[in-house]
């Protein structure tokens, strides 16, 4: 078996058949969706299918007969050679497709992009070759990468709510029962022989009581809110609304039908959507005013959060709201939602999301 100049395979079978079967292999190697690339023993290339023209960059009468070191980054090119000549010896590879083994190819263009790829060796009367299919897998290693920088953020996120409920823990309620303690060691000593200053400090340990109490729900409700339980979605919604604006000043608005009901996990998977998006608009949106709207639709819920703030370039890459704009994608894949992100810069931002509802998910 050997190469004819054009790239093709010129085997016995196809030297009696030189017509059909030669143009037969010839397309299907060019219909092929993968890259296919084979090199002899000396890594020249002998055959570069239509696909590899597309990945590469390079047509195929520049790379024929041309070292397959000017496919791949410089830094790599070594231990590539290294990993040839192992596999020559051992017929063993580490490069299976799927395995999620990646390797880095390089383009005309100079940009390096990574592949899956799978290598296989033949014997021929002119030695072995060599023959790797490849995959452009860019997308999958982006949204590795996205996935991983969303997990770091999540655990840095959990770290600082840890951080942030000790501190409260310690300032409010810890140094509230502290004095509190103190005054109930003052009456024990004290009572029986100054009633009204008994009396005025009761009255203190009361406002005191009255304020640790506030304080343990505030901290409860951050965590999770007794409402989503206690009342159902829209109630916890509304209290959720309520103090965005307490906290803001920004006016917001809530659009829901008082009758919808969810039942988990997708109840707390839209409070903690709305939740989010809100949060943004606090943090980056400058916004006068929000709406939020929740309804039920055929075979599933929609929710809309818009604000009239400053928008941003919604494709553009590493927002300062990224990260949570991701965590509502992730959230929303979770239950096989959708989320579509609407925002240009000086025209406000808006957060649609959809979620179909399993059977039973959900009553209206």
């Amino acid at each position: 078996m050997h190469f004819s100049p054009s790239g093709s395979l010129d085997t016995p079978f196809l030297q009696s058949h030189p017509g059909d079967a030669g143009a037969l292999l010839a397309g299907l190697l060019d219909s092929a969706m993968d890259g296919i690339i084979t090199v002899d023993k000396a890594q020249r290339i002998v055959l570069y299918n239509r696909a590899a023209e597309k990945l590469f960059g390079w047509p195929r009468d520049q790379v024929l007969g041309q070292s397959l070191d000017r496919l791949m980054p410089a830094r790599f090119q070594r231990g590539h050679a290294e990993h040839i000549r192992r596999f020559a010896t051992t017929g063993v590879t580490s490069r299976r497709m799927g395995d999620g083994t990646v390797i880095y190819g390089l383009r005309a263009s100079g940009e390096e992009f990574p592949m899956d790829a799978s290598i296989s060796q033949l014997d021929t009367a002119d030695g072995k070759l060599y023959t790797v299919i490849l995959r452009d897998v860019t997308e999958r290693v982006r949204a590795q990468e996205a996935r991983s920088a969303f997990a770091a953020a999540v655990n840095a996120v959990r770290e600082e709510e840890k951080t942030r409920v000790a501190r409260e823990l310690h300032d409010e309620l810890a140094q509230s029962l502290t004095a509190l303690k103190m005054d109930t060691m003052w009456l024990r000593d004290q009572a029986g022989g100054a009633p009204l200053a008994a009396h005025a400090k009761l009255t203190e340990m009361l406002a005191m009581l009255d304020h640790t109490i506030a304080a343990t729900r505030r901290i409860a409700a951050d965590l999770r809110p007794l409402l989503l339980d206690d009342l159902g979605l829209v109630p916890a919604i509304e209290w959720l609304v309520h103090t965005f604006q307490q906290r803001t000043a920004v006016a917001c608005a809530l659009s829901a039908d008082e009758e919808l009901a969810l039942h988990e996990p997708y109840a707390t998977a839209v409070f903690r959507i709305v939740q989010e998006a809100l949060a943004n608009v606090a943090k980056h949106a400058c916004a006068s005013e929000v709406k939020v709207s929740i309804e039920r639709v055929p075979g599933g819920v929609a929710l809309a959060v818009r604000d009239n703030g400053r928008g941003f370039v919604a494709d553009a890459p590493r927002q300062p709201h990224s990260l949570g704009l991701m965590g509502l994608r992730e959230r929303a894949a979770l239950l096989k939602g959708h989320v579509v992100i609407d925002s240009e810069p000086g025209r406000g931002t808006c957060v649609k999301v959809d979620i179909p509802l399993a059977e039973g998910g959900g009553a209206s």
